[in-house]
């Protein structure tokens, strides 16, 4: 049994962890997923870390919502390299899904996004887990989560 990380925060306006663990479910056999929610983006890193040396997770999911404001941009982007310190620490992916508030101005199709994302990126969790080759076939493909896809030059 494959262990799995979802990291979120209480200060996301959409149960992104929720969302993403729905999909693990429905889609992947095999993992055992432990969930962990922090108050807001700057934890996410220690609490991914935990989840990979205390847990033994294989692999986390570190979903974020960052605010609008200036200072949100600056706490998202403390929090991404704390991820990336993280990884580089335990030698294990934490997928970083972050979805800014100020990606949608309507907030159903914020929710949407939020959404979307979540759920994708836990399908890029799966292929990286079990179907390497899918995300080979994929590259250079301009693929997009929460977003149309761009396409590839």
């Amino acid at each position: 049994m494959i262990c799995v990380g979802i990291c979120d925060t209480t200060f996301d306006r959409f149960n992104m962890g929720a969302a993403a663990i729905d999909e693990l479910k429905k889609n992947a056999s095999g993992i055992k997923i432990i969930r962990s929610t922090v108050p807001g983006v700057k934890d996410l890193p220690v609490a991914s870390k935990k989840l990979i040396e205390e847990q033994n997770c294989e692999i986390v999911m570190a979903l974020g919502m960052p605010g609008p404001q200036e200072k949100d941009k600056m706490c998202a982007h403390e929090a991404s390299t704390g991820l990336i310190r993280a990884q580089l620490m335990t030698n294990k992916h934490i997928l970083e899904v972050f979805v800014h508030e100020d990606e949608e101005e309507n907030p159903k199709e914020l929710k949407i996004l939020a959404e979307t994302r979540a759920r994708e990126h836990a399908q890029n969790l799966i292929k990286m887990l079990f179907k390497p080759e899918q995300l080979q076939k994929e590259a250079g493909t301009g693929v997009r989560e929460g977003k149309p896809d761009v396409g590839p030059l």
